[in-house]
């Protein structure tokens, strides 16, 4: 773990399963939270059918993660095998038995990640620590069981599912409307665990502003100790279920991410289960949320994400919350910072790590500031796009290209061509390989934007290397406006839930 040692906090990106394994000591967190990717009951059906060849553009998000695959396989073997003892009997077992209720399709796949990754995060708790897993009802009861195996037989206890309930508008066609999640709640050890009893209104349905008392909950023979509630008289001690709003599209907290959950949530989460100075790990962690709330409450923690889109999202959010200065204590792993690892990124056979490339570049070069084209069709070249400030309520479009290899003079032709069909002003080549002669005169023979305000002229269309980026650390320089983007996709949200 060389270059991973100290108190620092940590964002690692990568396969949290690998991270997992190789990089987080036994007994060193206090607080595991995870909202793995599965949160669609469309998805869950084709899953739990075992329908072949889903629809890729419907359920992107899940199938590319959760299917029969190499990688399932080598879960399922390694899980049946136990070679080297890791795994808890009555989870071999449970695991055997899937395979013969489900089959050996993607609902299986899903069960076998979580199965995996749930054995390491039981193993890198502290004795007094917790585990908090985030899913929906529909694959709920799969996952109840299988963590019943990972931690029980180990001295874990089960203390709650919470039922997370939100309202948002929308129509369910024979059945009642599902506005609720569920939150699965584990600690390692039936004696002793880190618990701080939150406090509400008495009255159902009128909770009001909780707050947390510093308190460790001490259980003997399976049998919790008495113990004082100073000054909490007039509230009562907050029951399962959490009434908190879904977050408003224009929220300053949106991302623009998927499937984020509010702070709020986070925030009882980890205020029960931790203390300030305490360890909290998500080996999830999408666009943050449990990252900001640990760094607001004062908690050490470590990040894991799989796609740079998150890390990039991550960096961005700690950034314009706490400030530029939060950066310098982070400890970041995994990300290319030689052409060594950037080649290994750009070459990788993992399908899951398609385009990962891509984004690392563009967000890096951008300092985390443009928006990945995710879109597929007649755009299909442009891999991210950004706006930069021509005035003090002006705007122009910066379009980014990235190549791994194979780069021709054709390709700048092809780039101008793009950038003029999305009317953008400005386009960036990035290429791991070295440009040619022939390629830097046609950039340059598409001319130069003049910005009055810089006072100085751009290229119209730019290249940049790989080896720049990482070895010269050459960043674009216009300003650009973040806020454009962002203030777009709340408008497109917004429209989307007008619609439901």
């Amino acid at each position: 773990m060389a270059g991973l040692r100290g108190n620092g906090n940590k964002l690692f990106y990568g396969d949290n399963l690998d991270i997992l394994r190789r990089k987080i000591k036994d007994e060193t967190v206090d607080l595991c939270y995870i909202d793995p990717p599965f949160n669609s009951k469309r998805n869950y059906n084709q899953i739990y059918n075992n329908i072949g060849g889903e629809d890729r553009a419907q359920a992107q998000a899940f199938t590319d993660t959760w299917i029969w695959d190499d990688h399932a396989i080598a879960g399922f073997d390694e899980i049946l095998g136990n070679a080297e003892g890791r795994f808890q009997p009555k989870l071999v077992e449970l695991i055997k038995g899937l395979d013969h209720v489900l089959g050996r399709g993607s609902l299986l796949a899903y069960l076998v990640s979580m199965a995996l990754r749930a054995t390491e995060i039981q193993r890198v708790l502290k004795s007094t620590g917790s585990f908090y897993l985030h899913c929906d009802p529909t694959a709920g009861h799969y996952l109840k069981i299988l963590l019943d195996a990972v931690f029980c037989p180990l001295g874990g206890e089960y203390r709650n599912e919470i039922i997370w309930c939100y309202r948002k508008w929308s129509v369910a066609a024979g059945q009642f409307v599902s506005n609720h999640d569920n939150i699965h709640f584990y600690t390692k050890s039936r004696l002793k665990s880190t618990f701080n009893v939150l406090f509400g209104a008495p009255s159902p349905g009128t909770m009001k502003r909780w707050k947390g008392q510093k308190q460790q909950a001490v259980f003997e023979d399976g049998v919790r100790k008495a113990t004082s509630l100073e000054g909490q008289q007039a509230k009562s001690p907050m029951p399962d279920w959490w009434d908190i709003s879904i977050i408003n599209p224009n929220a300053d907290e949106r991302q623009g991410y998927p499937t984020q959950k509010p702070e709020s949530l986070l925030d009882r989460v980890v205020a029960a289960s931790s203390n300030e100075g305490d360890t909290v790990l998500d080996a999830y962690c999408g666009c943050g949320t449990t990252i900001a709330v640990a760094q607001r409450l004062k908690r050490k923690w470590i990040g894991m994400d799989i796609t740079y889109q998150s890390i990039s999202l991550v960096l961005r959010r700690l950034e314009q919350t706490f400030g530029p200065s939060v950066l310098k204590n982070i400890v970041t792993d995994g990300i290319p910072r030689d052409m060594k690892s950037a080649h290994a990124l750009a070459h990788k056979k993992d399908d899951r790590l398609r385009k990962e490339f891509e984004k690392w570049a563009v967000l890096t070069y951008t300092n985390n500031r443009a928006v990945i084209n995710d879109k597929k069709g007649a755009d299909a070249g442009i891999d991210g796009v950004a706006f930069f400030k021509t005035g003090a309520r002006d705007n122009a479009k910066i379009v980014f290209q990235v190549k791994s290899g194979g780069v021709k003079r054709g390709d700048i032709a092809t780039l101008r061509g793009d950038m003029d069909r999305e009317q953008a002003a400005l386009a960036v080549l990035i290429t791991l390989e070295e440009p040619s002669a022939p390629m830097k005169a046609e950039a340059k023979g598409a001319g130069q934007f003049k910005h009055e305000d810089m006072g100085r002229s751009y290229d119209k269309i730019s290249i940049v290397t790989v080896r720049e980026i990482v070895e010269d650390e050459k960043r674009l320089e216009i300003p650009m406006s973040l806020e454009v983007l962002r203030a777009a996709k709340k408008a497109d949200q917004t429209e989307q839930m007008d619609l439901l």
